[in-house]
């Protein structure tokens, strides 16, 4: 009798996940902070006094860092997001399967990317 292929991660890989996942929210989290926190500074730096060229210049390069500092916050709060739905996925028991193939994704790739919906054979249909 052939031996029935895994359908699901059993409770306790759950938890070691829940617990990665947590702690990259967590991370992720206070990067965020950090993130907003430089986007929101008015960014005196006492240069008020400076010459008008060189602050043409640093008010450019203020608005670019914003402006970039924007973009990775951004990426982050879907990084919280994603990872916030992998939760939930692991409170459905559903966590690590495959949303095209059905198969369990590599543990080795959760442990990486812990967010992950698609396995290997997934992603290489997609290209």
């Amino acid at each position: 009798m052939a031996k029935e292929k895994k359908a699901r991660y059993s409770d306790e890989e759950l938890d070691h996940f829940r617990v990665l996942i947590e702690e990259k929210i967590n991370k992720a989290t206070e990067d965020l902070e950090l993130l907003r926190s430089a986007y929101m500074n008015d960014g005196n730096n006492g240069t008020d006094d400076t010459s008008p060229t060189f602050k043409a210049f640093e008010e450019g390069s203020e608005t670019m860092s914003k402006e970039a500092n924007t973009q990775l916050a951004i990426r982050q709060e879907k990084f919280i997001r994603d990872l916030k739905n992998a939760l939930i996925r692991i409170e459905n028991k559903s966590y690590g399967v495959c949303r095209v193939t059905g198969k369990l994704i590599n543990k080795n790739r959760l442990l990486l990317v812990p967010h992950a919906t698609l396995s290997i054979e997934a992603k290489n249909m997609q290209k």
